[in-house]
């Protein structure tokens, strides 16, 4: 980190600062919530969180060789330079809005209800084939993690690919004050936190908050084939490129060709010419996510023959349609996160697999009133495509297995995923094909562990 000072500090978040005088004016070299993490010159923010309060560990970290801290409340020590602040997350976002002003770097702001991360990849794909890059890591895409990410930043990067997540209105013009995106990506309007925001009426209002903070002379990238985006006329008279499978976009794919789980190739038609990728992730459903890089890259000036290597050079990420063959089965490790829409997508993806095809689902959360309609209808999906062996796991998938009713479907239910586990080894065989889906809070990464693990078949 550069130039963030404790007077910078004491300013940028409105708190009184307690302490030493001589370290006002030293720098601080990085900034951190997790106590466990701290480093020498650093500054610490205590977060008040369900599990822990962060105060509690303010001593430790300058043990650690913390430089500041800041606290919510008046501390007993005189020997702990500490600012006093109203609220440590509202500072955390201040400090983050604060940092990334002083630097010189395009910033790449990307949401939407299917697909951020693997779009958010893509992106960072192509334009790294141009430009030092810096891209969120993990689920570091909310009010906590955006500004953790913004905090890597070492001022050598030259684009920042950011993803915004949100569950509630609001939620978007808090992270879009922090980010002030040159470019926002929005890759679609789907079914997903419709506890809060009740309907794709209210997802667009939410997601669509992102423009508030769009840089003058900016771009919006929108896939034109969602219905809900097409209705984006222009913003402020920022510049809207439209992206889809329609040739009424800007950017559109065509002649597109399916490879089963060794990817897409389809030829990319642009204003500057046409490129044939090969996307070398699997899913037809990639190809928005290759258009959307596209009109990214265009819009910063990278050339068509570096959009085309950055595509082909995408790599899954862990828990990402990420495909794991075994010297038993073949695992579509896809169980980061789900909606009925992602689930859908997985779903079509199985299907192109060879062997019998066994679909490992777990609950889908925050859909609302409808979630047990919603879960049917993966069932229903199921059964149109065709899918062998359905296992489910939780409170909620149960209701998968009543959409997949008067079909050849093998259906097994399981209330816990131990209770799963202690009966995979009798329902799998050798040379499934297997897709393993579910929300994050599942965490069915434990049983993509188990089942790599099986070595007796």
């Amino acid at each position: 980190m550069k130039g963030i000072t404790i007077n910078n500090l004491v300013r940028v978040t409105g708190g009184f600062y307690y302490g030493e005088k001589d370290i006002l004016e030293k720098e601080i070299t990085n900034v951190f919530i997790d106590s466990r993490k701290v480093t020498e010159g650093s500054l610490f923010i205590p977060i008040v969180g369900e599990r822990a309060d962060g105060h509690e560990f303010i001593q430790n970290v300058f043990e650690a060789g913390a430089l500041c801290t800041l606290s919510e409340k008046k501390l007993a020590s005189d020997n702990i330079p500490y600012i006093l602040v109203p609220s440590s997350l509202q500072a955390l976002k201040d400090i983050a809005e604060f940092y990334l002003e002083q630097l010189n770097i395009k910033v790449v702001g990307i949401t939407g209800s299917v697909g951020k991360t693997s779009t958010k990849e893509m992106v960072a794909s192509v334009l790294s084939t141009q430009f030092n890059i810096l891209k969120t890591n993990g689920n570091y895409n909310n009010e906590i993690g955006l500004p953790l990410t913004v905090f890597r930043l070492t001022g050598n990067e030259e684009v920042a690919v950011l993803e915004m997540g949100i569950s509630d209105f609001g939620e978007m013009s808090r992270l879009t004050k922090i980010a002030k995106p040159d470019i926002a990506v929005i890759t679609n309007i789907g079914l997903c936190h419709l506890e809060n925001l009740k309907s794709r009426d209210g997802i667009l209002e939410a997601k669509t908050e992102i423009f508030k903070g769009l840089k003058e002379n900016g771009t919006i990238c929108l896939n034109g084939d969602d219905d809900k985006l097409r209705t984006v006329t222009s913003y402020k008279n920022n510049e809207v490129i439209f992206f889809g499978n329609n040739e009424i976009n800007d950017i559109y794919a065509k002649d597109i060709v399916s490879n089963g789980l060794k990817g897409t190739e389809c030829i990319i038609c642009t204003p500057k010419g046409d490129i044939h990728v090969q996307i070398n992730v699997p899913g037809v459903h990639m190809v928005y996510n290759a258009l959307a890089a596209c009109s990214v890259g265009m819009a910063l000036g990278v050339s068509l023959n570096n959009i085309k290597a950055g595509i082909e050079n995408l790599k899954p990420v862990s828990g990402r349609v990420n495909i794991i063959e075994t010297s038993n089965f073949t695992i579509i490790d896809d169980c980061y996160n789900a909606n009925p829409v992602s689930m859908k997508s997985s779903v079509d993806i199985l299907k192109e697999a060879l062997g019998r095809k066994v679909c490992i689902l777990g609950d889908m959360f925050e859909l609302g009133e409808n979630e047990i309609e919603l879960h049917k209808s993966v069932g229903c999906h199921i059964k149109d495509v065709g899918i062998d062996v359905l296992v489910t796991i939780g409170n909620l998938s149960k209701y998968i297995i009543d959409g997949t009713s008067n079909s050849n479907v093998i259906c097994f239910h399981y209330n816990t995923k131990q209770d799963a586990i202690a009966e995979l080894k009798m329902v799998l065989q050798s040379g499934d094909s297997i897709l393993v889906k579910a929300s994050h809070g599942m965490e069915f990464n434990e049983i993509v562990d188990y089942i790599k693990a099986f070595d007796n078949y």
